[in-house]
Protein backbone atom coordinates (compact mmCIF):
# COMPACT_ATOMS: atom_id res chain seq x y z
CA UNK A 1 0.00 0.00 0.00
CA UNK A 2 1.58 3.39 -1.41
CA UNK A 3 1.68 6.44 1.63
CA UNK A 4 2.67 8.67 -1.16
CA UNK A 5 6.10 9.18 -0.55
CA UNK A 6 9.27 7.21 0.03
CA UNK A 7 10.56 6.57 3.41
CA UNK A 8 14.77 6.30 2.94
CA UNK A 9 16.70 3.55 5.16
CA UNK A 10 19.06 3.63 7.88
CA UNK A 11 21.84 3.18 5.81
CA UNK A 12 20.36 5.72 3.45
CA UNK A 13 19.50 8.34 5.93
CA UNK A 14 23.44 7.71 7.27
CA UNK A 15 25.08 8.38 3.86
CA UNK A 16 23.07 11.57 3.36
CA UNK A 17 23.86 12.90 7.14
CA UNK A 18 27.80 12.54 6.25
CA UNK A 19 27.36 14.15 2.84
CA UNK A 20 25.71 17.02 4.09
CA UNK A 21 28.23 17.35 7.33
CA UNK A 22 30.90 17.09 5.11
CA UNK A 23 29.55 20.10 2.59
CA UNK A 24 28.93 22.20 5.97
CA UNK A 25 32.34 21.63 6.90
CA UNK A 26 34.41 22.66 4.08
CA UNK A 27 32.07 25.70 3.64
CA UNK A 28 32.25 26.64 7.52
CA UNK A 29 36.18 26.38 7.81
CA UNK A 30 36.83 29.34 5.40
CA UNK A 31 33.82 31.25 7.18
CA UNK A 32 35.23 30.99 10.06
CA UNK A 33 39.10 31.95 8.95
CA UNK A 34 37.63 34.79 6.75
CA UNK A 35 35.64 36.50 9.56
CA UNK A 36 38.91 35.79 11.74
CA UNK A 37 41.16 38.00 9.67
CA UNK A 38 38.60 40.43 9.24
CA UNK A 39 38.28 41.14 13.01
CA UNK A 40 42.04 41.13 13.16
CA UNK A 41 43.03 43.63 10.53
CA UNK A 42 42.82 46.89 10.41
CA UNK A 43 39.44 48.54 10.01
CA UNK A 44 39.91 50.95 6.72
CA UNK A 45 37.64 53.52 5.29
CA UNK A 46 37.96 56.05 2.50
CA UNK A 47 35.86 58.91 1.75
CA UNK A 48 36.26 61.52 -1.12
CA UNK A 49 34.61 65.26 -1.38
CA UNK A 50 34.48 67.34 -3.95
CA UNK A 51 35.31 70.93 -2.86
CA UNK A 52 35.81 74.57 -4.55
CA UNK A 53 38.66 77.13 -3.87
CA UNK A 54 39.38 77.36 -0.10
CA UNK A 55 37.82 74.41 1.65
CA UNK A 56 37.08 74.25 5.33
CA UNK A 57 38.42 71.22 6.75
CA UNK A 58 37.47 70.22 10.72
CA UNK A 59 38.63 67.21 12.48
CA UNK A 60 37.83 66.05 16.06
CA UNK A 61 39.59 63.19 17.50
CA UNK A 62 39.98 61.91 20.81
CA UNK A 63 43.53 59.92 20.36
CA UNK A 64 45.67 59.30 17.24
CA UNK A 65 47.22 60.22 14.67
CA UNK A 66 46.32 63.05 12.41
CA UNK A 67 48.56 63.77 8.92
CA UNK A 68 47.25 66.04 6.40
CA UNK A 69 48.98 66.48 3.00
CA UNK A 70 48.54 69.10 0.34
CA UNK A 71 47.53 68.14 -3.25
CA UNK A 72 46.94 69.78 -6.41
CA UNK A 73 42.93 67.95 -6.24
CA UNK A 74 40.05 69.62 -6.26
CA UNK A 75 38.49 67.36 -3.59
CA UNK A 76 39.19 66.06 0.28
CA UNK A 77 40.14 62.57 0.92
CA UNK A 78 39.71 61.20 3.94
CA UNK A 79 40.77 57.82 4.74
CA UNK A 80 40.23 56.75 8.72
CA UNK A 81 41.59 53.81 10.72
CA UNK A 82 39.76 53.39 14.01
CA UNK A 83 41.15 51.34 16.78
CA UNK A 84 38.33 49.39 17.25
CA UNK A 85 34.71 48.66 16.12
CA UNK A 86 33.67 49.85 19.33
CA UNK A 87 33.56 53.76 17.54
CA UNK A 88 33.08 54.91 13.92
CA UNK A 89 34.33 58.14 12.16
CA UNK A 90 31.33 59.95 10.77
CA UNK A 91 32.77 61.95 7.69
CA UNK A 92 29.99 64.41 5.66
CA UNK A 93 29.98 67.25 3.47
CA UNK A 94 27.84 70.59 4.37
CA UNK A 95 28.43 72.76 1.09
CA UNK A 96 32.33 73.60 0.88
CA UNK A 97 32.86 72.31 4.67
CA UNK A 98 34.02 68.77 5.35
CA UNK A 99 33.19 68.01 8.86
CA UNK A 100 35.52 64.25 10.34
CA UNK A 101 34.25 63.13 13.97
CA UNK A 102 35.30 60.42 15.89
CA UNK A 103 32.50 58.78 17.98
CA UNK A 104 31.78 55.86 20.05
CA UNK A 105 28.70 53.58 19.32
CA UNK A 106 28.18 53.13 22.63
CA UNK A 107 28.17 54.85 26.59
CA UNK A 108 30.46 52.32 28.01
CA UNK A 109 33.49 52.27 25.31
CA UNK A 110 36.94 52.41 27.22
CA UNK A 111 39.13 55.50 27.12
CA UNK A 112 41.85 53.04 25.09
CA UNK A 113 39.46 52.23 22.55
CA UNK A 114 38.55 55.82 21.40
CA UNK A 115 41.21 56.21 19.19
CA UNK A 116 41.44 56.49 15.19
CA UNK A 117 44.37 57.16 13.16
CA UNK A 118 43.77 59.78 9.79
CA UNK A 119 45.58 60.25 6.59
CA UNK A 120 43.74 63.23 5.14
CA UNK A 121 44.51 64.75 1.49
CA UNK A 122 43.49 68.29 0.87
CA UNK A 123 43.79 70.88 -1.94
CA UNK A 124 46.80 73.39 -0.96
CA UNK A 125 44.25 76.30 -0.23
CA UNK A 126 42.24 74.04 2.40
CA UNK A 127 42.09 75.93 5.75
CA UNK A 128 42.11 73.42 8.80
CA UNK A 129 40.37 73.24 12.16
CA UNK A 130 41.52 70.32 14.10
CA UNK A 131 40.96 69.02 17.66
CA UNK A 132 43.07 66.07 18.84
CA UNK A 133 43.28 65.39 22.62
CA UNK A 134 46.43 62.71 22.18
CA UNK A 135 48.44 61.22 19.87
CA UNK A 136 50.27 63.56 17.15
CA UNK A 137 49.00 66.17 14.19
CA UNK A 138 51.55 66.52 11.39
CA UNK A 139 50.54 69.61 8.48
CA UNK A 140 53.13 69.63 5.25
CA UNK A 141 52.30 72.48 2.67
CA UNK A 142 49.17 73.39 3.14
CA UNK A 143 48.89 77.72 2.91
CA UNK A 144 45.08 78.54 4.15
CA UNK A 145 45.04 79.13 7.56
CA UNK A 146 45.10 76.60 10.44
CA UNK A 147 44.14 76.48 14.03
CA UNK A 148 44.99 73.10 15.97
CA UNK A 149 44.21 72.35 19.48
CA UNK A 150 45.49 69.45 21.64
CA UNK A 151 45.94 68.36 25.04
CA UNK A 152 48.99 65.64 25.07
CA UNK A 153 48.82 65.38 21.62
CA UNK A 154 52.78 66.94 19.65
CA UNK A 155 52.03 69.49 16.55
CA UNK A 156 54.44 69.29 13.93
CA UNK A 157 53.97 71.38 10.68
CA UNK A 158 55.87 71.54 7.73
CA UNK A 159 56.00 74.39 4.55
CA UNK A 160 52.71 75.93 6.12
CA UNK A 161 51.78 79.64 5.71
CA UNK A 162 48.52 81.22 6.47
CA UNK A 163 47.09 82.38 9.99
CA UNK A 164 48.95 79.59 12.26
CA UNK A 165 47.08 79.19 15.69
CA UNK A 166 48.29 76.52 17.93
CA UNK A 167 47.17 75.85 21.43
CA UNK A 168 48.09 72.31 23.40
CA UNK A 169 48.51 71.82 27.13
CA UNK A 170 51.09 69.31 27.33
CA UNK A 171 52.21 68.50 23.31
CA UNK A 172 55.08 69.95 22.04
CA UNK A 173 54.95 71.84 18.57
CA UNK A 174 57.32 72.26 15.72
CA UNK A 175 57.59 74.59 12.60
CA UNK A 176 59.50 73.47 9.85
CA UNK A 177 59.86 76.03 6.66
CA UNK A 178 56.67 77.93 8.07
CA UNK A 179 55.69 81.15 6.99
CA UNK A 180 52.34 83.92 7.49
CA UNK A 181 51.17 84.56 10.93
CA UNK A 182 52.38 82.02 13.80
CA UNK A 183 50.71 82.07 17.41
CA UNK A 184 51.24 79.52 19.84
CA UNK A 185 50.73 78.50 23.53
CA UNK A 186 51.09 75.47 25.93
CA UNK A 187 51.72 75.16 29.30
CA UNK A 188 54.10 72.71 29.59
CA UNK A 189 54.79 71.70 25.60
CA UNK A 190 58.25 73.05 23.74
CA UNK A 191 58.61 74.24 20.56
CA UNK A 192 60.95 74.46 17.96
CA UNK A 193 60.68 76.89 15.76
CA UNK A 194 63.34 76.23 12.46
CA UNK A 195 63.95 77.83 9.36
CA UNK A 196 60.57 79.98 9.70
CA UNK A 197 59.82 83.14 7.00
CA UNK A 198 56.98 84.76 9.17
CA UNK A 199 56.87 88.38 9.67
CA UNK A 200 54.75 87.72 13.18
CA UNK A 201 55.75 84.91 16.08
CA UNK A 202 54.13 84.89 18.83
CA UNK A 203 55.12 81.71 21.22
CA UNK A 204 54.08 81.25 24.86
CA UNK A 205 54.68 78.22 27.54
CA UNK A 206 55.16 78.09 31.03
CA UNK A 207 57.40 75.35 31.52
CA UNK A 208 58.71 74.38 28.16
CA UNK A 209 62.12 75.27 26.07
CA UNK A 210 61.69 77.61 22.98
CA UNK A 211 64.36 77.58 19.86
CA UNK A 212 64.01 79.73 17.18
CA UNK A 213 66.24 79.03 14.31
CA UNK A 214 64.90 81.23 11.29
CA UNK A 215 65.19 84.21 10.17
CA UNK A 216 64.51 87.76 11.38
CA UNK A 217 62.60 89.65 8.63
CA UNK A 218 62.38 93.42 8.59
CA UNK A 219 59.45 95.01 10.23
CA UNK A 220 58.78 91.39 11.48
CA UNK A 221 57.68 91.20 15.48
CA UNK A 222 59.16 88.06 17.88
CA UNK A 223 57.75 87.77 20.76
CA UNK A 224 58.66 84.44 23.00
CA UNK A 225 58.20 84.23 26.35
CA UNK A 226 58.14 80.89 28.77
CA UNK A 227 58.27 80.64 32.56
CA UNK A 228 61.09 78.00 32.96
CA UNK A 229 63.06 76.28 30.79
CA UNK A 230 65.51 77.84 28.23
CA UNK A 231 64.81 80.17 25.41
CA UNK A 232 67.13 79.82 22.83
CA UNK A 233 67.53 81.98 19.78
CA UNK A 234 69.90 81.67 16.72
CA UNK A 235 70.71 84.58 14.38
CA UNK A 236 72.74 85.33 11.25
CA UNK A 237 75.71 87.98 10.72
CA UNK A 238 72.78 89.45 7.89
CA UNK A 239 69.97 89.44 10.39
CA UNK A 240 68.59 93.20 11.23
CA UNK A 241 67.29 92.96 14.91
CA UNK A 242 66.19 95.49 17.91
CA UNK A 243 66.90 92.82 20.94
CA UNK A 244 65.06 93.28 24.21
CA UNK A 245 65.96 90.46 26.48
CA UNK A 246 64.72 89.74 30.19
CA UNK A 247 65.21 86.70 32.50
CA UNK A 248 63.75 87.71 36.34
CA UNK A 249 65.90 84.87 38.26
CA UNK A 250 67.28 82.87 35.02
CA UNK A 251 70.66 83.95 33.23
CA UNK A 252 71.03 85.72 29.77
CA UNK A 253 73.55 84.38 27.85
CA UNK A 254 74.78 86.52 24.56
CA UNK A 255 76.51 86.82 21.05
CA UNK A 256 75.51 88.96 19.53
CA UNK A 257 77.06 92.86 19.24
CA UNK A 258 74.64 95.43 19.90
CA UNK A 259 74.77 98.84 19.57
CA UNK A 260 72.71 101.29 22.32
CA UNK A 261 69.02 101.35 20.88
CA UNK A 262 68.17 103.75 19.21
CA UNK A 263 63.95 102.93 18.09
CA UNK A 264 63.10 102.63 22.01
CA UNK A 265 63.68 103.20 25.64
CA UNK A 266 63.37 100.33 27.36
CA UNK A 267 62.55 100.16 31.03
CA UNK A 268 65.72 98.47 33.37
CA UNK A 269 64.14 96.08 35.50
CA UNK A 270 65.22 96.72 39.16
CA UNK A 271 66.09 92.74 39.94
CA UNK A 272 67.02 90.10 37.29
CA UNK A 273 68.96 90.03 34.10
CA UNK A 274 68.36 92.19 31.05
CA UNK A 275 70.10 93.06 27.41
CA UNK A 276 68.86 95.41 25.38
CA UNK A 277 70.35 96.79 21.85
CA UNK A 278 70.49 96.86 18.42
CA UNK A 279 72.44 94.52 15.99
CA UNK A 280 72.78 95.94 12.41
CA UNK A 281 69.94 98.23 11.47
CA UNK A 282 67.44 96.83 14.13
CA UNK A 283 64.70 96.31 11.15
CA UNK A 284 62.85 93.58 13.44
CA UNK A 285 61.60 93.42 16.99
CA UNK A 286 62.67 90.74 19.03
CA UNK A 287 61.64 90.37 22.65
CA UNK A 288 62.45 87.70 25.27
CA UNK A 289 61.19 86.97 28.45
CA UNK A 290 61.62 84.62 31.28
CA UNK A 291 60.66 84.26 34.82
CA UNK A 292 62.82 81.75 35.76
CA UNK A 293 64.77 80.32 32.91
CA UNK A 294 67.76 80.87 30.82
CA UNK A 295 67.73 82.84 27.61
CA UNK A 296 70.47 82.48 25.14
CA UNK A 297 71.46 84.28 21.97
CA UNK A 298 73.64 82.48 20.27
CA UNK A 299 74.87 82.32 16.39
CA UNK A 300 73.79 80.76 13.91
CA UNK A 301 75.92 77.09 12.63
Amino acid sequence: MSTGYLVPTHRKLKTQFKKRFKTAGVLAVPGLLLCSAVSAGPIRHEQHFKVAAHPIITIHNPEGLITVKAWTKAEVMVISMPASTAVEVDAEQMGNRVDVTTRALSDSVAPADMKADFQINVPEDAELQIHNDAGSVNVSNVTGDMNVETVAAGVDLEDTSGYLTVKTVGGGFQCLRCAGRIEVSSISGSFKLIDLKSTHVWAQTSTGNILFNGQFLPNGTYSLKNYSGIIEVRFSPADSFDMSATSLKGKVNNEAKLTPSTHEHHFMPRWGNALFGTFNQGRAKVELTSFDGTINILKRD
